[in-house]
């Protein structure tokens, strides 16, 4: 798989962490930045990670800020996305299985390194489980997306 990956300014320090959890895995990371500590706003990473998952040219996104909620929620406002906000493995697996996740919100502040890399890589081995209660709960989510285009 190829993974995109944005931080801002509060995410920063987990991103090598999180490289490693990809590549050793045998996935491909396209870094869109951040790469410094100076005070820069989540969306202008999020987005570009969102569109590339969106137009096809990365298999999912993976976005990094101090808590992980602005980047959350700046992803879910591009349609096509399917973001969670993940503070703990079992709702990586779940997220994966239940909705379809496309892209992962990760709070820096919230998390610590150790906990980052297990929740990344159960995420990325987990796949969406196609049974018939989440297909038709998944596309219930893209008929409000629609109905907001």
């Amino acid at each position: 798989m190829k993974i995109a990956l944005g931080t801002d300014h509060g995410g920063v320090r987990l991103k090598e962490d999180i490289v490693n959890v990809i590549q050793k895995l045998g996935h491909e990371v396209v870094d869109v930045g951040c790469n410094c500590t100076d005070s820069v706003d989540y969306p202008d990473y999020a987005l570009p990670v969102c569109d590339m998952v969106t137009a096809g040219e990365v298999d999912r996104g993976i976005l990094v800020c101090g808590t992980g909620i602005g980047m959350s929620i700046a992803a879910n406002k591009v349609a096509g996305i399917r973001c969670a906000l993940v503070h703990d493995v079992f709702s990586a697996k779940a997220t994966r299985e239940h909705n379809d996740t496309n892209v992962l919100a990760l709070g820096e502040r919230v998390i610590g390194p150790g906990l980052a890399s297990e929740i990344v890589k159960e995420w990325l081995v987990t796949e969406f489980s196609g049974e018939e209660r989440h297909v038709n709960r998944v596309n219930k989510i893209r008929l409000i997306e629609e109905r907001n285009l």
